[in-house]
């Protein structure tokens, strides 16, 4: 996680980015870094936090984006880290938020520099933009819903194979995600991954309109003749 000469990977405890960018750090108290932050209290370290967006289905390569929060670190103390910590736990409870101030320290990280990474592209995010951001309408149900149509709807997956170009449908085509602007896939082939995109004819935000746009995708005869009538 530390950038610059002295750099090592670090997986810490817990890591938790709000919505305003800034992410909360939780390493166990004897780690270098805490060891480093008491020792010079004023002075911040530079860091890049890597958050993965892990695949929902087990792929050969189980990530399907990449987050990096370049930035400055520091140990938070006192009624600082509590605040941090209980600012954690409403978004997203978790029992090792406990171990902060016993055998754990919290840590504070103020980014300078947000890049978002995947298959499409790498881009730069601004600060604003990134605290803008809505959440997506299905990002609550996305992982089990494709979960189910890797386990039960192998049918349904092959069909969608009629949307890729010619030298990937010999390949194995796996779910890799849904937001409100259409269906990811990615086929494993011979020769790498390919992560391809399904766009939908509209932009949409409820289970009707996305049920409407999947069977498009897929098509189902009923709705041609939906369409038609």
């Amino acid at each position: 996680m530390p950038s610059g000469e002295s750099s090592a990977r670090i997986a810490p405890l817990l890591h938790h980015v709000h919505p305003d960018g800034t992410a909360t750090v939780l390493l166990g108290d004897d780690h270098p870094l805490v060891a480093t932050a008491w020792q010079a209290p004023r002075t911040e370290i530079a860091v890049v936090l890597e958050v993965a967006d892990p695949t929902p289905v087990r792929l050969r390569e189980p990530v399907r984006g990449l987050l990096w929060l370049t930035g400055r670190i520091r140990v938070l103390t006192g009624s600082d880290a509590r605040e941090d910590v209980l600012a954690v736990a409403e978004q997203r409870p978790d029992s090792r938020l406990l171990d902060a101030g016993h055998g754990a320290s919290v840590l504070k990280l103020e980014p300078a520099s947000l890049v978002l990474a995947d298959a499409e592209g790498t881009c730069s995010v601004p600060a604003a933009e990134f605290t803008a951001a809505q959440p997506d309408p299905f990002c609550l149900f996305e992982d089990d819903w494709l979960r189910h149509l890797e386990s039960a709807h192998r049918d349904v997956v092959g069909m969608l194979a009629r949307h890729l170009p010619d030298d990937l449908r010999g390949g194995h085509i796996r779910p890799l995600g849904l937001d409100r602007f259409g269906l990811r896939l990615r086929v494993e082939s011979a020769d790498g991954d390919h992560d391809v995109r399904l766009a939908f004819s509209a932009p949409v935000d409820n289970a009707e309109s996305l049920g409407l746009e999947l069977r498009r995708l897929v098509g189902c005869p009923f709705l041609a003749g939906q369409r038609s009538a």
